[in-house]
């Protein structure tokens, strides 16, 4: 039973730790070669990592999708370790009012301002791109691209302070929650859970006499 429970313990943090990963937002700092908008036919595996058509606009089976090309810094350990270049390629959808909740109406705009922003190798601008969701090659998954802020240089160093707060404030309400579910436990759960095992050693005492009772008058007859 314990190996049960240790098993879907994990299977719901891992759960959460990957929905956390894909929703919440992350930035890279990138240069922009590209823009360009493709016809797209999603399949039933990848569907769900799409968003949704522009607000307004009538959902199909297939659409345009925009694509925003880039080259970017690669970086490890929580950004205190910068790797080599690599290519990205983001997609621009309106989240709208589905998960997860960004609350994005202005795929358009964005598409102009990354097309403002291209630039080349040898006279780069580097911008910073807030972004969520994964790129999956062989399924042909893009981030999603929430917005472009210009930056002075592929050295600037990025602090995910929402992410930051929001994992103090993950923390902090899971303990509150577990003191007051410890509270809750102690005030009415286990007083509720002794009174029922007190009155089962009662019921169980008083059928334990019962029996004796019974099996001492079986044995008065027994003796006669």
């Amino acid at each position: 039973m314990r190996n049960i429970r240790r098993v879907v313990r994990i299977v719901v943090i891992l759960f959460m730790g990957l929905l956390l990963h894909y929703a919440l937002p992350q930035r890279d700092i990138a240069r922009v070669t590209s823009t360009e908008i493709i016809r797209t036919d999603f399949s039933s595996i990848n569907r769900i990592f799409y968003a949704q058509a522009d607000a307004g606009a009538e959902e199909q089976p297939t659409r345009d999708l925009r694509l925003i090309n880039t080259v970017r810094k690669t970086t490890y350990l929580f950004g205190m370790m910068r790797g080599r270049d690599q290519v990205m390629v983001f997609r621009n959808e309106d989240t709208g009012w589905i998960w997860p909740p960004y609350f994005k109406f202005d795929s358009s705009d964005l598409q102009a301002e990354a097309t403002d922003s291209v630039s080349s190798k040898d006279d780069p601008e580097w911008v910073a791109i807030t972004h969520y969701g994964w790129r999956v090659r062989y399924l042909s998954i893009f981030p999603n691209a929430i917005a472009i802020k210009p930056i002075d240089g592929p050295d600037v160093r990025l602090i995910p302070w929402f992410n930051i707060f929001f994992f103090v404030f993950l923390i902090a309400a899971f303990l509150f929650l577990r003191a007051m579910w410890m509270q809750f436990r102690e005030r009415t759960l286990d007083p509720l859970g002794d009174a029922a095992n007190d009155r089962y050693d009662r019921v169980s005492a008083d059928i334990g006499e019962r029996r004796g009772r019974v099996r001492r008058w079986l044995d008065t007859w027994r003796s006669k």
